[in-house]
This record gives structure tokens, C-alpha cells and sequence, in this order.
């Protein structure tokens, strides 16, 4: 079992930045990022949840186009804790951002709002 609790949801203006963390928790593992491979994904008011970036237990990368060059993903392994960095924020960015935990089986947060207006 894993908890992540994400944080860092706010209002930005256009060209901004945000970063997000979650933080992850286990009873079982004290290291969860080598286990489990983590991801961002958001979902925007009517339309469906997608991935923003994923990373690996390894540390491979995979960011969605639309995001590629304004965000970065970061993670602290000693701490638990996951990194979103949004820079040169978009109206089209406004979306409940959730951190995801996936092995086995797949863990998810209850999201934080990211809102990106003037």
C-alpha cells in the first residue's frame, strides 16, 4: 500500500511557474521509487484524465508533447517525494494535477488544482 498526498496547487498567471510535490509514503517500503514507477498525469473541467510525464524506478522520462520544455519532473528518493516543476505556464495547463504510483498495482492521489489565469 501507498499514500501520496499531493501539494502545491494554486493560481498562476500566464507565463508563470508552479511547482508541485507529492509526497509518498509506505508501511512496507522505505525506498518507494525503486520500487514503483511514478507519473504525473491532470485532468482538465470536460475532458479526460491524461499523462503529463512519467518516471521509471530508473529514472527514464517520458514527457507528453504538449508539456516538453516547461516541465520538469524531479524526485527526491531519500524523502518520498515527487517533483512537478511547471514553468512558462498555459490557460490550457488549468487541471487537477494527480501523482501516481504504479508496480503491481497502481496508487493514486486526490489531486491538486493547478489554475492558470490572468
Amino acid at each position: 500500500q501507498v499514500q501520496l498526498v499531493e501539494s502545491g496547487g494554486d493560481l498562476v498567471q500566464p507565463g508563470g511557474s508552479l511547482r508541485l510535490s507529492c509526497a509518498a509514503s509506505s508501511d512496507i517500503f522505505s525506498k518507494i521509487f525503486v520500487v514503483y514507477n511514478m507519473g504525473w498525469y491532470r485532468q482538465a473541467p470536460g475532458k479526460q484524465r491524461e499523462l503529463v510525464v512519467s518516471i521509471t524506478r530508473t529514472g527514464n522520462e517520458d514527457y507528453a508533447d504538449s508539456v516538453k520544455g516547461r516541465i520538469t519532473i524531479s524526485r527526491d528518493d531519500a524523502n518520498n517525494t515527487l517533483y512537478l516543476q511547471m514553468n512558462n505556464q498555459k490557460p490550457e495547463d488549468k487541471a487537477i494535477y494527480y501523482c501516481t504510483a504504479h508496480s503491481q498495482n497502481e496508487y493514486w492521489g486526490q489531486g491538486t488544482q493547478v489554475t492558470v489565469s490572468s
